[in-house]
Formats: structure tokens, C-alpha cells, sequence
């Protein structure tokens, strides 16, 4: 069966019997999300830093302590996404298949927006999606642009990369700046230095992906910037989604979109 026409319901029954795989592509027209479990403690202190990091941090829903499901998520979280990575005292110790055994029950699932929501209004609109056509995980870039922080968490912005062919560029900001829920426009277009991403072919997460002649390097705020936060900020215990292996959710992708 092509992913692409899988309900949520269905991805999920594959990733809880053990397929592992990125999921740009998958479920066409059904959002995905960026999980970021962190202890109860650390609840509103994410809160905040995703309050004032809108861009890079979205929330579209947020579990209550050692819940494993939520208003969007009708799966289990534990179990219903392709890869997970652990944190403890800000380290990823290990990526897991699943996270039954180490799910607390202080832990607070948080849903953060992904831009491969709108990866399907961009195919529509004549704009080529790279690693889509390469079959590889979107890269993505630690910046050295800093998040604004918390008492507690800090750390720098991360960016997903998609090259645009140059004339289709406008396209590209205007098809994304209507999910404004999901990131929204790219925070970057061009010189990927500007941002301190000094090799495109060494992303921090995912895959390298192939410029053609004549694309343009388009950067979007990435819901994997909570799990950098984490990192820098040494968070004692957290689980995120392996970057690129996402949540899919019972919601539609055009309910992000603003006109």
C-alpha cells in the first residue's frame, strides 16, 4: 500500500509492530508533530520557552503527567511512532524502538508543529520537495541563532532545509506562510552561513540531501529545536521523537492553514 493514502490509524499499527522510517510523506493530508516528553516539573517552564519561541515551537496539544495519548493523538505515544530518543541529564543515551519501560508517570507529552504539513501544499504548487524525491529524511541544522530562554532552558534554534528552485522561492514562502501553526515561512532563504550552517552536507539530524543547479536553500524553524533545548540545558530525564520519525495525528493538515 503507497503511505501516502495510510489513515493515521494505520501508520501507527505499522510503527507499533516495529517499522521504522522516516515519515515525510506519509498519511497525505493528515498533520504530523514533534513529540518532547519532559518531567512535570519542567511543564511550564516549557510552556513559556515555547511561548516565547513560537516560530520554532508550536504546541498543537500538550498531555497531562504520564499520559500516553492525547486530544490529537489517539494512539499510544509509547509505542505509535517509527523512533524515539532518550535524554538523561541533557545526553541522548540511546534511540529506541519503543518507550513503554521508560515512560514515567510524571512525564508531560508535549505535540510541537512540523513543517511536513505542509510539504503536500508545496507539491501542489509546482515546488519540488528534495528529499522526498531523493527518499531521505529532511536535513536539519543547529543555528547559532540563540532561542529566547527560560530560567531554565536555553539553547539554539533548529532549522529543517529544503532547496527551491530560485523561481519558485516566492511560491515556497507563501504556500508555508499559510500554516502559520507549523512553522509558517522560512526564517532563512540563501547563504546558509548567515546562520552559522557552515556544511549542508553535515546536518545535525536527518539526511543530506542534493541541491540541484540552480536551488536555493530555504530554512524553517524545526520542532526538534526543544529537544537542542534539552541538550543544552542538561533537562535530567526527557523522551523525544527521533528527529525526522514523527507523530501522525487525527487531525487534517488544512486545519493549520490560514487564507
Amino acid at each position: 500500500m503507497d503511505v501516502a493514502t495510510l489513515t493515521p490509524a494505520q501508520a501507527r499499527a505499522r510503527f507499533r509492530v516495529g517499522e521504522r522510517v522516516p515519515t515525510a510523506g506519509w498519511c497525505r493530508g493528515w498533520t504530523q508533530a514533534n513529540l518532547i516528553a519532559v518531567p512535570a516539573a519542567l511543564r511550564y517552564e516549557l510552556l513559556l520557552f515555547a511561548h516565547r519561541n513560537p516560530r520554532a515551537c508550536p504546541v498543537l496539544d500538550v498531555g497531562e503527567p504520564g499520559a500516553w495519548s492525547t486530544t490529537l493523538f489517539r494512539g499510544d505515544l509509547r509505542t505509535d511512532l517509527p523512533g524515539y530518543r532518550l535524554y538523561r541529564d541533557g545526553e541522548p543515551v540511546a534511540d529506541l524502538d519503543e518507550v513503554t519501560g521508560q515512560w514515567r508517570a510524571d512525564l508531560v507529552p508535549f505535540l510541537i508543529g512540523c513543517s511536513f504539513t505542509f510539504e503536500a501544499a508545496l507539491l501542489a504548487a509546482g515546488v519540488p520537495v528534495r528529499h522526498l524525491e531523493q527518499g531521505r529524511n529532511v536535513p536539519m541544522y543547529r543555528t547559532n541563532v540563540p532561542c529566547e530562554s527560560t530560567a531554565s532552558l536555553s539553547g539554539p534554534l533548529v532549522v529543517s532545509m529544503r532547496p527551491v528552485p530560485e523561481e519558485l522561492v516566492r511560491t515556497a514562502v507563501e504556500v508555508s506562510g499559510r500554516y502559520p501553526r507549523v512553522h509558517g515561512a522560512p526564517v532563512h532563504v540563501g547563504d546558509p552561513a548567515a546562520i552559522g550552517v557552515l556544511d549542508l552536507g553535515r546536518p545535525d539530524f536527518g539526511d543530506p540531501v542534493e541541491l540541484r543547479p540552480g536551488d536555493v536553500p530555504l530554512f524553517w524553524a524545526c520542532g526538534v529545536t526543544p529537544q537542542a533545548a534539552v541538550m543544552a540545558s542538561g533537562v535530567e530525564y526527557a523522551i523525544g521523537h527521533l528527529p525526522g520519525h514523527m507523530a501522525v495525528l487525527d487531525v487534517r493538515d488544512d486545519d493549520y492553514r490560514v487564507t
